[in-house]
């Protein structure tokens, strides 16, 4: 550790078995930058180095929390922000970025940088953008405990450190995931209505009727009721009601001896083919094959 109490950095190498794990840490770090001092601070690598009117750009992907004060950030895609305590920025590989703390206020920032497969896919796969590279998810001591242990971590650098760094990387990713996703639902009503509807869902679905009708019910317009449940579960009202038919599917098909075709029919699929053709592709098995596996493993 640094005996600076403001600044401990950490910058470190990972083996070909670090590699292989799908995710491993670059650098950990954290810095309180003091009002009126010069940034960055002349303490990092110079592949870290830059000037911040030129700006920079990384091989690997970072994540920066600022905890305290403000600035600015921007990117190839992304315009000038205001960045202010509580602030997430995620730095992306060969993305030109730039970003400072203002002076009047400097800043406290966290960072950690990571390579690898699991991270590559997060991208892909739209969980984190470029064009969205900021976000405000206030204050949370979890995340501070989670980059003070990975700073623990990373200065004793026993073996196997680089899998626990990978493990709280994604965890803190995960968190920051969970603390954006509810934070876009202030509205309380809203939250209830559909955790009403999804109640609705899964106490009946044997009965269970159309999402019209469940919208009608709740005295939500229909189009409301769609949209706002995709945006809250990931899913449109049908496919969860789907999702829940198939869990309960696979209760009948173990706990009793109702044939597939009653099944098919108590869940009101459309018919047993359909059911027998959606069942599989949920699950990779046909219904009768999921049967005969749940039976031979008591």
């Amino acid at each position: 550790m640094q005996k600076d109490k403001n600044k401990h950095l950490k910058y470190l190498v990972a083996n070909a078995a670090d590699e292989s794990w799908g995710l491993f840490i670059t650098t950990i770090g954290f810095q309180s930058i003091q009002a009126n001092t010069p940034y960055p601070p002349k303490n990092h690598p110079s592949s870290y180095l830059f000037r911040t009117e030129a700006g920079r750009r990384l091989n690997e992907f970072q994540l920066i929390y600022i905890t305290e004060g403000e600035g600015v950030f921007e990117s190839t895609s992304c315009e000038p922000l205001k960045i202010t305590a509580g602030t997430i920025i995620f730095l992306f590989p060969n993305e030109w970025h730039t970003y400072k703390p203002d002076k009047k206020t400097g800043w406290q920032e966290y960072w950690i940088g990571y390579k690898g497969i699991f991270i590559e896919n997060l991208e892909k796969n739209q969980f984190i953008t470029k064009k969205n590279p900021v976000i405000h998810v206030g204050f949370h001591e979890q995340i501070i405990t989670l980059f003070k242990q990975g700073i623990e971590i990373a200065s004793m650098q026993k073996p196997a450190y680089q899998q626990m760094l990978a493990g709280i990387t994604l965890h803190m990713i995960s968190y920051i995931s969970y603390i954006h996703k509810n934070n876009a639902f202030r509205d309380k009503g809203a939250v209830l209505l559909i955790e009403k509807a999804r109640m609705l869902m899964r106490e009946n679905p044997e009965g269970m009727d159309s999402p019209k009708i469940i919208a009608d019910k709740l005295n939500m317009s229909y189009s409301w009721f769609r949209r706002t449940f995709k945006h809250y579960t990931g899913l449109s009202p049908a496919q969860y009601m789907l999702e829940i038919k198939i869990q309960k599917s696979k209760e009948l098909l173990i706990g009793t001896n109702m044939s597939i075709k009653e099944i098919a029919y108590v869940l009101k699929f459309l018919n047993v083919s359909y059911f027998v053709t959606f069942f599989k592709a949920k699950t990779g098995l046909r219904p009768g094959d999921y049967r005969n596996q749940g039976h031979s493993q008591k």
